[in-house]
């Protein structure tokens, strides 16, 4: 036997022996005496060599001491703190740095003297008063050569109430990694208003090439480039200025009223009649982008709009006005992390004025690229000519794709499929594919007609084998498979209310595994990223193997959608959340917006991993 094994197992019988000397007329058990051991020397019972107390410090932090007696030491290694609470949920426990020392029996470590403090960030499941208990397993030595067994404490603690009116069911407001809306929303709540609105404009530049931004750019682009000849680096900048002001401000008051009244941002605008229409709308702008006809209001009316505009024509500004109101209601409601900060923090506390700025400056930051957009159109389309009429036909394609990116929700998937390859088709054909090349400008245009045409045509054939992502029409080409078929699916759980959801909680509950509920819908382009890019990868799949997979479909946003998404107090898919094997929401790993794979599979890894581990 051991030296250290030997030491442990006598340390186990003086132990016993100390229990059976032990009578309850003793005021406490001796003192382990070690004289075999070590020439005499006393050593101490664990509970004298390492005194643990907890306390709750704040709302949600757990505060743990152990006084450690002179010439004895715990390794910082050994320790962990668990709870089975369906309370409370535990975060990261948060150890200070400990000293480094050799040890004789468990190499180099570290190891704390005296006093070690360290604090546990918990989440709560309510605001009310209450009770939970934490595990604490720590292992400490002697300096004399005695090393006592891991020790395991179970602490009762009270949980104090907090203010009903800004608790949010599992907020963590201690946890050292929180949620990225969470950590946004601290800022819309606390922070200065310089910091606000600069972190918040910054967010609105990041999202400038996403589903969010990037239609609008032919929008803003097409309405430019509609003007003609008038167009000047200035003209450019005061109509792009105007819209990106009107979808900055509908913005903001769409998102405040949401905010306010709790509703699904977008769903409430993604009506299929309203997406129908609006893509109509660029249909009808596109081909007047190809000459067949000018989009122009009664006459009395431009009169009028035009002494209200200063004599612009048309009422220009007023009606880049209205489009950049369209645009932002209709395009660009993808709910974000900071849209979601912004809305949690205007429906807690009541007061709009706060997440309305932030709103506003995200819109801005949104809002940056079609201004530089707009402005050095005015300064590059050339004035008149047959080039001005290329460059108006470039733009109504660009309407196009941009009406056939709102009807794809609204279309069978094949023909959505057929359309872009028939728009790919036809813009090679407008640029001269199939025309005969005399000039040095026609073999310019050739060379880029040409792989669209090859594009277009595989969209064709990639359709009739039944593949549905135009980016990648000819998947599986090789074997002769589709992507539908090469690709795995995971084993989703549909739910479509409350019930249904609390009883597969509690069945994944009771087999002891943890859970992901996914909010999506048919309307949400970011939720169509998440499944063709993120779940199908082979290491996210690998991830999620032994998690119950729940998807909650609000693409109706009727009763029972709006019911489960005011459970959690979600504004809107995509939003992805993690239950623990307790049935608990760890609301510090909630999900908003769209996530790559490989970041994707390291956060379930997170998300699903024991608490305190």
């Amino acid at each position: 036997m051991s030296p250290a094994l030997f030491r442990v197992f006598l340390l186990g019988v003086t132990l016993a022996a100390a229990s059976v000397a032990h009578s309850a007329d003793d005021p406490a058990p001796p003192l382990l005496t070690g004289g075999a051991l070590s020439s005499g020397d006393d050593f101490l019972h664990p509970d004298e060599a390492f005194k643990l107390s907890g306390s709750i410090t704040g709302p949600n932090t757990l505060h743990l001491t152990w006084v450690i007696a002179h010439e004895y030491y715990l390794y910082k290694s050994k320790i962990k703190v668990t709870s089975d609470s369906t309370v409370v949920q535990l975060g990261t426990l948060d150890l200070p740095p400990g000293e480094e020392k050799t040890d004789e029996y468990f190499g180099t470590q570290e190891v704390y003297h005296e006093v070690l403090e360290a604090d546990v960030p918990f989440s709560r499941a309510s605001p009310e008063a209450g009770t939970f208990a934490v595990r604490v397993t720590y292992q400490g030595c002697a300096e004399a050569g005695l090393c006592y067994p891991p020790i395991t404490k179970t602490l009762d603690l009270a949980l104090p109430a907090v203010d009903a009116a800004s608790f949010t069911a599992g907020d963590s407001f201690g946890s050292p990694a929180p949620a990225e809306q969470d950590r946004l929303a601290a800022v819309v709540r606390d922070g200065s208003i310089a910091a606000l609105l600069g972190i918040f404009f910054l967010a609105g530049l990041a999202l400038t090439f996403t589903p969010c931004v990037l239609p609008m750019v032919p929008i803003l682009s097409g309405i430019i480039a509609g003007q003609g000849d008038t167009v000047t680096p200035l003209r450019g900048f005061t109509l792009s200025l105007t819209y990106v002001l009107a979808m900055a401000l509908s913005y903001t008051i769409a998102g405040v009223l949401a905010g306010l009244f709790g509703q699904n941002l977008q769903a409430a605008l993604q009506n299929p009649w309203v997406l129908g229409a609006f893509a109509l709308l660029f249909v009808a702008l596109a081909f007047s982008m190809f000459g067949y006809y000018e989009l122009q209001m009664p006459p009395a009316l431009q009169n009028r709009l035009a002494a209200m505009s200063n004599r612009q024509r048309g009422g220009t500004f007023i009606g880049v006005g209205v489009m950049g109101v369209l645009s932002a209601l209709i395009v660009g409601p993808c709910v974000t992390a900071p849209l979601v900060a912004a809305l949690i923090v205007i429906g807690q506390t009541g007061d709009p004025v706060r997440g309305g700025l932030a709103l506003f400056a995200l819109a801005m930051g949104m809002g940056v690229p079609l201004l530089l957009i707009g402005t050095s159109l005015g300064k590059l389309l050339p004035r008149a000519g047959g080039w001005m009429e290329a460059v108006k036909q470039f733009f109504g394609v660009l309407l196009l794709a941009v009406a056939l990116w709102f009807a794809q929700t609204l279309l069978p998937e094949v023909l959505v499929m057929l359309l872009w390859g028939v728009l790919a088709i036809g813009s090679a054909l407008l640029l001269g594919a199939l025309e005969p090349v005399a000039t040095g400008a026609a073999k310019v245009r050739k060379s880029l007609a040409l792989p669209v045409l090859a594009w277009g045509i595989a969209i064709i054939v990639g359709a009739a084998m039944g593949n549905r992502d135009p980016l990648a029409p000819l998947a599986g080409f090789a074997t002769g498979a589709s992507v539908a078929s090469t690709s795995e699916s995971l084993p989703w759980r549909t739910v479509r209310s409350v019930e249904d959801l609390d009883r597969e909680l509690a069945a994944a509950s009771a087999a002891g595994k943890p859970v992901m509920l996914d909010f999506s819908a048919d309307w949400c382009v970011s939720c169509k990223e998440m499944e063709k890019y993120t779940f199908p990868d082979a290491g996210v799949q690998a991830a999620l193997a032994d998690v119950v997979l729940l998807r909650a479909d609000v693409t109706e946003n009727n009763e029972r959608d709006q019911e489960l998404l005011k459970r959690f107090g979600i504004f809107g898919p995509p939003t992805i959340a993690f239950f623990g094997p307790d049935g608990v929401e760890r609301k510090e790993f909630r999900l908003v917006g769209y996530v790559k794979a490989d970041k994707f599979r390291d956060h379930v890894a997170r998300a699903t991993a024991s608490p305190g581990a």
